[in-house]
């Protein structure tokens, strides 16, 4: 990460410094095309829908429709509390006013991740959503038309032809073309993850989402070959990616091997799997029992983990540090990227064990209100000038005491 935040610390001061250009620059550098603009224009969004296929659609429409469900149940509420008589504390929940969304478009358009970002942040009630996603020179400087396609689907009619760090910063800084955010959020490379971290202060991210993995605990019930799959379709992502398998049965690693044998060549993306599950990031990892893959795993902190055991249940309760958990044989990673209902921007790497994945939490936050009568701040602000004199701040006191002698 040190050696990625010296790369993207001079882009984000260049787009600080000269806005829309440095931004354009840095596309014509890094995605070999320069868009004509980089706000996409209404009529390329109708375009892009306008041409959607009709089955992606339709995946599209149900994977919304789950998301916004469960984003729904999840929508927190404000909260009174009435501490005595006249005294109360509202915890007041209040969107995030704007965002900024990023969705990677390098190896894969990832369409998916639009609705990821966009229907939280759409079930919190954010007003302003800017989406932004790299150009592609094969699409004329736009980003990838299912994408866009996503994004009418979804009425989020900002959108801008931009990728990587220059991006991120666009979003940050704000430009001639795109005002600032208070709120980043979004998956994607290291370069991505290290604009973030340089930004963070600047503005609020979700978190610096790294290459993806998978962890997979597996006893003799299990199916190789599904476990193979599953391997290998986390491996597809990225070279760096991550697949590891946690089992104390030796015997079953022999057998996801061959399976790895049979599938991987079969595979649309042969090179990059391999790659990733060649790495040394990856592995196969032999514990003693069902407890020490429970710790394992706990301390692996995986992004995506996976329970393939006769009790899958009872062991997934045993789990306090994932960003998903997906239970038994029938709950691929592949069901939580797309239509689980579940979020697939989730924390990478062993970030998990102390942070969360992305939900609409995130795009509120929470005010306190604090309203008090005359008679309750009669009633406790003795203690008040109490703790003020015993930290020496008699001042704060005073502001109490004027309105007691007021009172009287």
């Amino acid at each position: 990460m040190g050696e990625a935040l010296e790369v993207v610390r001079p882009i984000c001061h260049a787009v600080r410094d000269h806005g829309d250009e440095a931004v354009l620059d840095f596309s014509e550098k890094f995605d070999k095309v320069r868009p004509a603009s980089l706000r996409v224009p209404q009529s390329a969004l109708d375009a892009a829908l306008d041409g959607l296929d009709g089955s992606v659609k339709a995946a599209l429409e149900e994977s919304i429709r789950r998301l916004r469900a469960t984003c729904e149940r999840e929508l927190e509420s404000s909260v009174v509390t009435v501490v005595a008589d006249g005294a109360t504390v509202e915890r007041k929940m209040v969107p995030i006013e704007r965002v900024g969304l990023y969705v990677p478009g390098g190896l894969a358009p990832l369409v998916s991740t639009v609705v990821m970002n966009v229907v939280p942040a759409q079930v919190a009630g954010v007003t302003e959503i800017a989406l932004t996603s790299p150009p592609q020179a094969e699409f004329g400087g736009l980003p990838h038309p299912t994408i866009l396609a996503a994004c009418a689907m979804l009425g989020v009619d900002e959108v801008y032809a931009a990728g990587g760090a220059q991006s991120l910063a666009m979003l940050a800084y704000g430009t001639q073309s795109c005002p600032s955010v208070d709120l980043i959020t979004g998956p994607g490379n290291i370069y991505v993850a290290a604009a973030k971290r340089f930004l963070q202060g600047l503005v609020s991210i979700d978190a610096e989402a790294g290459p993806t993995e998978i962890a997979i605990i597996a006893d003799g019930t299990a199916n190789p070959d599904f476990l193979a799959a599953d391997l290998i379709s986390q491996a597809e992502h990225d070279p760096l990616a991550a697949s590891v398998l946690i089992s104390a049965d030796e015997s079953l690693f022999d057998q996801v091997r061959a399976s790895l044998s049979r599938l991987v060549p079969e595979a649309r993306h042969t090179e990059r799997i391999r790659a990733s599950l060649t790495g040394e990031q990856s592995a196969f990892v032999l514990v003693r029992d069902l407890d020490q893959a429970i710790d394992v795993a706990n301390a692996y902190a995986a992004e995506h983990l996976e329970i393939h055991t006769s009790d899958s249940e009872a062991v997934a309760g045993r789990i306090i540090n994932a960003g998903a958990i997906f239970v038994g044989q029938y709950a691929p990673v592949s069901l939580g990227d797309y239509a689980a209902g579940s979020n697939h921007v989730l924390p990478t790497p062993g970030c998990a064990c102390h942070s969360s994945g992305l939900s609409v939490r995130a795009f509120t936050k929470n005010m306190q209100i604090v309203n008090y009568t005359a008679a309750a701040l009669g009633e406790v602000g003795p203690h008040v000038v109490t703790l003020a004199e015993a930290e020496n701040l008699p001042s704060h006191g005073a502001a109490v005491s004027i309105r007691l002698e007021a009172i009287q």
